[in-house]
């Protein structure tokens, strides 16, 4: 469980763009200006996995989407309290437990891992806190009784008036249910991905079968008033073990899907916060129900609810469920993590995104062109900024494009147009021909400052990590970087001096040599680069 609580933006002030951020508001179906609660501070709540098995790039696409919306808050100069919740307790895990012969905590475990190691492998930055469902057990419980108070849940008894273990929200009892999707007042979304949600899903006023999230079986019971109220507290199965069964005022059992977020997001950032993300496919019933249960509590809930996309295959939904779903494992199999997120956050948060190996090939050329280019002007200035001045690099200091496309509703398609305008220009002044005066010099290192920090903000600075070294759990690669590069610089200076003399022979040793270390060698105008032939 990440527990890092330090903003890698801690030196950073507010930047004038700030003022300008608008984002998307479910709840409003519309784009509005973005202000924190508290000045120069943001708390945001996403929701994380049920690690009932290994993570697939559906789920990782969200946690790379809202890994950028928090980058560019953070490179904005906002102080970010960011929580992810792990799900660790649910129908699917013991059910999936007992039928492979483990203990349900066991297998909980083991997948809360991998999904930590997939975030690490593509450059998602841990969380403030990750907090796990069956550590606040007695909160859950806690709101229980404030909705049962407040006359908003009911506790289901049996013959002789004992509780059950089973409790309910009583939705007839808080009008304002719906509010978030706004189906019950016939209101269209304005996006298209809000469209399509609402097409093959269930509603609050159709009842239906979800494809995607399927009805808790406590949901269907015949123990309920009303055909939309859902759990809160679900009494224990037979066939549930003893370590997954909690005593409360109401009976013995477990918590309901949705009482998890309301409980650990009040616990980590109050009563009110500035955004509640997730999956698309969470909006409803997951999300509606988890902001009728804390509003009927009498806290604030989230002020702005932001919802990310799903990836898509031949335009259906990726799922295991369905049979379509690919895992983290097997992408990074086939392609670079580099490449991978690339290809994850290519569009813009709202946006389907159809994975293709088409998709996969951009984004590997993609690779080529920035890292060609970070290459070829860190060689040109002398070296390579520091991560240290990259981090320090603020919005109000980024090509104007950039900051207009991320403060437009984070407008990834917009933002990476930029960087490679920026990078085009860069290498029409690294192919100028002559000699290289201080105030050309000058302008190739501020270009590539302003490159790596866009591509820092998205996450994809080559130099940065994991990137850096290639290994997802590396550290110290830029040193190893510069220290190959020191090696590197040394053998082609020789090799300079030796065709200068026009000694070909140890010329041409010398690059046969580094070629068979895996160093590429290209000769310009402008001196002699080199790159690592493996490298991706």
């Amino acid at each position: 469980m990440h527990t890092d609580g330090k903003p890698l933006d801690s030196s950073l002030s507010l930047a004038s763009a700030a003022a300008a951020l608008r984002l998307y508001d479910t709840a409003s179906h519309a784009v509005s200006p973005f202000t924190p609660l508290v000045p120069g501070r943001v708390g945001i709540y996403v929701c994380g996995a049920t690690v009932q098995s290994s993570p697939h790039i559906g789920h990782i696409r969200a946690a790379v989407a809202f890994d950028i919306v928090r980058r560019w808050l953070m490179r904005l100069g906002y102080q970010v309290t960011f929580i992810r919740n792990v799900t660790d307790i649910d129908d699917k895990i013991l059910d999936k437990a007992a039928a492979a012969g483990e203990q349900w905590w066991q297998r909980a475990y083991r997948y809360e891992r991998e999904f930590t190691q997939a975030y690490d492998a593509l450059g998602v930055l841990p969380p403030t806190y990750e907090p796990r469902a069956t550590g606040h057990m007695g909160e859950m419980a806690e709101l229980i009784a404030r909705l049962v108070d407040r006359g908003h849940a009911y506790v289901v008894r049996d013959a002789a008036g004992r509780p059950t273990g089973n409790v309910y929200f009583d939705v007839p009892s808080w009008p304002e249910y719906g509010e978030l999707t706004h189906q019950k007042q016939s209101a269209q979304p304005d996006d298209e991905a809000s469209r399509v949600a609402d097409s093959m899903g269930p509603s609050v006023d159709d009842e239906g079968e979800d494809r995607y999230n399927p009805a808790d079986p406590a949901d269907v019971s015949p123990d309920k008033r009303d055909p939309r109220d859902f759990a809160l507290w679900k009494a224990s199965k037979p066939s549930d073990p003893p370590t997954a069964r909690w005593s409360t005022p109401f009976g013995v059992g477990r918590p309901g899907w949705h009482l998890e977020c309301s409980t650990m997001s009040h616990r980590y950032l109050g009563e009110m916060f500035d955004i509640h993300g997730g999956g698309l496919d969470l909006r409803f019933p997951h999300h509606e129900n988890e902001m009728a249960q804390t509003k009927a509590a009498g806290w604030r809930s989230a002020n702005r609810w932001m919802h990310s996309a799903w990836v898509t295959a031949k335009g259906e939904k990726m799922s295991k469920s369905l049979g379509n779903g690919l895992s983290v494992g097997q992408v990074l199999a086939e392609d670079s993590a580099w490449v991978v997120r690339y290809a994850l956050g290519a569009v813009q948060y709202r946006s389907m995104l159809e994975w293709s190996q088409r998709s996969l090939t951009e984004a590997e050329a993609a690779y080529e062109r920035i890292s060609n280019f970070i290459q070829r002007a860190g060689e040109a200035v002398g070296g390579q900024p520091s991560r240290a001045q990259i981090a320090a690099v603020g919005a109000d200091a980024l090509p104007e494009a950039f900051t207009a496309a991320m403060n437009d509703d984070v407008n990834v398609s917009g933002a990476t147009a930029a960087v490679f305008t920026a990078i085009r220009e860069g290498n029409t002044m690294l192919a100028t021909s002559g000699e290289r005066t201080a105030t050309t010099t000058a302008a190739i290192r501020s270009t590539l400052v302003a490159v790596r920090a866009m591509l820092d903000t998205l996450g994809l600075d080559p130099l940065a990590d994991p990137w850096a070294t290639g290994r997802d759990d590396a550290d110290g690669g830029h040193d190893e970087h510069e220290a190959l590069d020191a090696l590197v610089r040394e053998r082609l200076e020789a090799r300079a001096q030796a065709r200068h003399a026009k000694d070909f022979a140890t010329a041409d040793a010398i690059r046969d040599g580094l070629g068979a270390a895996g160093i590429l060698i290209e000769d310009g105008a402008q001196g002699s680069s080199w790159s690592l032939g493996a490298a991706r």
